[in-house]
């Protein structure tokens, strides 16, 4: 099982020195459980190539999958051994910053006074960074706000809609009109908080022609000083903004896009699932239900 274990976190980083760092082994006992793992099958899982890169040969690639299982299976094993009934271990969840930030804290609170030997770590990004790390095995689960719900490779849990408002400074020029269209928008610089296809598509599929520049902060909470400080008109998701617009720090135009972008879970395509992911996704899912009920009402 170590050789396993070792093989399925080098197969996922493609460096034997980042999976001797992370597993805090010598890189010499790496590359000997790699080769003691080739010697007992009889055929090499690594293509050793310039640089001290690797990738996996295509018997490599056909027992990723396995290793995978094995491991899932070992940690059950174990966990009925010593007669645990408490989730434990480590989830690696990737996720988008405005998810992180207003979604999370509910579910972390929860799986905190819940489940403490469950360890949860949080890994925000881009939804192609994301998704990138979901299926090289750096990350168990993602959840993503997406124009997409289908990703090669992966499978997708779809929690719903997640509502976009359009928001201004009060003393911006679209602030005090009745209505706003896409065409009115098209000149109009937008600020996007995350740097990444979904935003961007959904503004090209919206405005098509727009002129002005779509500028990437990278983050909710400059996405909303800029629309604040009357640099252009923020698309954010609504459960970020709404205090804000209680408050009168911003002011929600009445245009929303027509199209949607969703909330959604993802998972490796044909990973068992562990115990602790099976948990995760039932309260994400639970969570999110709530939240639709209550912006619903």
């Amino acid at each position: 099982m170590r050789q396993i274990r070792t093989f399925h976190k080098a197969a996922t980083l493609l460096s034997f020195s980042r999976t001797a760092a992370e597993l805090n082994y010598a890189q010499s006992s790496v590359t000997g459980q790699i080769k003691g793992l080739e010697n007992a099958l009889g055929v090499a899982l690594f293509e050793r190539l310039a640089g001290r890169r690797v990738r996996l040969t295509p018997a490599g690639v056909r027992l990723l999958p396995y290793a995978e299982r094995l491991l899932l299976l070992a940690d059950e094993a174990r966990s009925a051994t010593l007669g645990s009934v408490e989730p434990s271990g480590r989830l690696v969840i990737g996720t988008m910053e405005s998810i992180a930030t207003y979604r999370m804290p509910p579910l972390l609170e929860l799986f905190h006074h819940r489940c403490p030997q469950l360890e949860l770590v949080l890994r925000p990004g881009s939804g192609a960074e994301i998704l990138d790390g979901l299926r090289q095995g750096a990350l168990d689960l993602v959840l993503l706000i997406d124009t997409d719900i289908r990703h090669p490779g992966l499978e997708s849990t779809v929690f719903g809609p997640e509502p976009l408002v359009a928001v201004v400074a009060p003393d911006h020029a679209l602030a005090g009109r009745r209505s706003v269209t896409g065409a009115r928008l098209r000149d109009v610089p937008i600020l996007a908080p995350e740097s990444g296809r979904g935003y961007r598509r959904l503004l090209q599929r919206e405005l098509p022609g727009h002129t002005a520049p779509i500028l990437e902060s990278g983050t909710v909470e400059s996405t909303k000083r800029w629309a604040a400080a009357g640099l252009g008109v923020g698309l954010l998701p609504e459960v970020a903004v709404a205090d804000d617009i209680a408050a009168g720090a911003l002011v929600a135009l009445d245009w929303h896009p027509p199209s949607a972008v969703y909330t959604q879970l993802v998972r490796r395509r044909r990973t068992p699932l562990s115990r602790e992911m099976r948990l995760f996704i039932d309260r994400v899912a639970t969570l999110m239900a709530e939240e639709n009920d209550r912006i619903a009402a």
